[in-house]
């Protein structure tokens, strides 16, 4: 790949020229980046919020610009361009400003007595050059949070967007630069996945992925060989459980926008929904008049955008094939076979009753704007449902509190909403992964920042004694140390035992 134009998916228009990074250019990239994490790294940690603090402001100062800029890559409409994009990345921006120099201070750790007189403290230090392989679904939030905090624990960080979406990896690049940051700090490597690959052989210190299983186990494989650390933010087939005593009306206007955000392209889109069988009847009238409502015009009010990828179509298509073929009914939308694609990929919502487990579109993730219902007779029934899936990225659980708080506990992912939808991903406070096949590993929170960090542990003696008590000699010492261990960690634990043990202790030790 040499070269190639950007496609605005929602009208197949092609766009700007993009210029392929050359495979060649990458030990020269991996170089710089090198050489400019030894300048960062000795910056403190306020200084760099300085530069973040700049981006922010060119977010807001040019946030129209950026929101349409973000449309045309993705096709998605202008609020969730300002919203799922732009706000998130600014709002993650403004917590770092406020928690990253705490977060990263050297701190104090707990020294056990038996390591009398001295002193710990862990501090946290850059791992290097950060490698972050960002996707298409979100280009611009998916790629700068993980970046942005990678350059805050003080790593140089090159950036590989999806090259479905290169009109962001511009956007990036034209940020970066207004906000002055140091030469080399932030790269950004336009193509493939062959580029990416290549990138990896590069050997950066820490690689942060976000996209499909099967490209994260690649990207692992080829991680392993090397020992680099990796974070993976993989897939998700996020369950929905409504109960009888949900605010109904609340609950299916969450399924709908959780279904149906950026026409259902993120890992945490509500692709299951269980809903107890007393009110399911009433939750199907509901959800099908709320769906009938969605504008999807390509305005700036638009509901719906488009979708991203076309290939991503094809799946959809094939999971909806395969569900009704399977007895599926389609209570909403079109049937794949009269789907006619022009120069656009809009998909009008789907909705699929009659589901049950073994259908691709209730196990693999499908990916796209599809909405799937299946009723649950009781409360462990929807738990072992809602558990029954490889991945476990996010949940969602609407009823009481109390009882949701119970069902909570007993989910297999990585986060759960409570009579809400997705919004774990929103609170920059709070850590965000999965588990099984959702990915390795937590980002945002303080974990986002330390994370790009190696902790380092630290004892300090001040040096006054001739020798310790666990050094040679050890003639004598033995059943001494029996009796301190016995004193200190036995069911009888006596204080005085195992004063007058490491005292005798110290005797033997001069």
């Amino acid at each position: 790949m040499l070269a190639w134009r950007a496609v605005n998916p929602a009208t197949g228009e092609e766009g700007e020229e993009i210029r392929a990074t050359p495979l060649e250019a990458v030990d020269q990239m991996m170089q710089k980046a090198k050489i400019a994490s030894a300048r960062w790294r000795q910056t403190s940690v306020a200084e760099r919020l300085t530069y973040l603090r700049r981006i922010r402001y060119y977010m807001t100062e040019h946030f129209e610009e950026c929101a349409e800029l973000i449309v045309e890559a993705t096709g998605k409409p202008l609020v969730e361009a300002a919203t799922h994009e732009l706000f998130i990345v600014a709002d993650a921006i403004k917590h770092m400003e406020d928690c990253a120099v705490k977060t990263l201070k050297t701190r104090k750790a707990k020294t056990p007595l038996t390591l009398f007189g001295k002193q710990s403290t862990i501090s946290y230090h850059p791992r290097g050059v950060v490698l972050v392989i960002a996707p298409w679904n979100f280009p611009f939030q998916l790629a700068m949070i993980p970046a942005l905090n990678a350059l805050t624990a003080g790593n140089s960080v090159i950036i590989k967007p999806s090259e479905v979406t290169p009109l962001v990896g511009i956007l990036m690049e034209r940020i970066f630069a207004a906000a002055g940051l140091p030469e080399d700090l932030v790269q950004i490597a336009h193509g493939d996945g062959t580029l990416g690959a290549r990138l990896i052989e590069a050997e950066p210190d820490y690689i942060f992925f976000t996209g499909s299983v099967q490209t994260g186990a690649r990207i692992q494989q080829e991680a392993a060989k090397r020992l680099i650390p990796t974070t993976l933010e993989l897939g998700g087939k996020d369950p929905m459980i409504v109960f009888a005593d949900a605010n109904l009306e609340r609950a299916v206007r969450g399924a709908v926008w959780g279904s149906l955000a950026n026409s259902g392209q993120a890992c945490i889109s509500v692709e299951r929904i269980y809903v107890e069988r007393s009110v399911y009847a009433d939750f199907i009238a509901r959800l099908k008049q709320e769906v009938s409502h969605l504008r999807q015009s390509g305005t700036e009010d638009t509901d719906l955008g488009s979708m991203t990828f076309s290939k991503q179509v094809d799946i959809v298509s094939d999971h909806v094939r395969h569900a009704l073929a399977e007895g599926a009914e389609l209570e909403c939308g079109i049937h794949p076979e009269q789907w006619r694609p022009s120069q656009g990929l809009q998909v009008q919502p789907i909705v699929l009753t009659q589901v049950n487990p073994q259908m691709k579109v209730m196990r693999e993730e499908t990916f796209g704007p599809v909405i799937n219902v299946m009723p649950f007779d009781h409360e462990m029934e929807a738990v072992e449902l809602a558990n029954d899936s490889s991945f476990g990225l996010n949940a969602s659980v609407c009823r009481d509190l109390n009882k949701a708080r119970r069902v909570a506990d007993l989910l297999k992912c990585g986060g759960v909403c409570i009579n809400d939808v997705m919004v774990t991903i929103a609170n920059p406070y709070l850590p965000f992964g999965g588990t099984k096949h959702s990915g390795i590993g937590r980002y945002h929170g303080e974990e986002g920042l330390t994370l790009f960090c190696h902790q380092k542990a630290v004892v300090l003696d001040r040096g006054t004694k001739p020798a310790e008590v666990n050094w040679f000699p050890y003639a004598g010492k033995y059943p001494v140390f029996g009796r301190l261990i016995k004193s200190w960690y036995g069911s009888r634990r006596s204080l005085v035992g195992f004063i007058r043990a490491y005292l005798e202790l110290m005797r033997k030790s001069k």
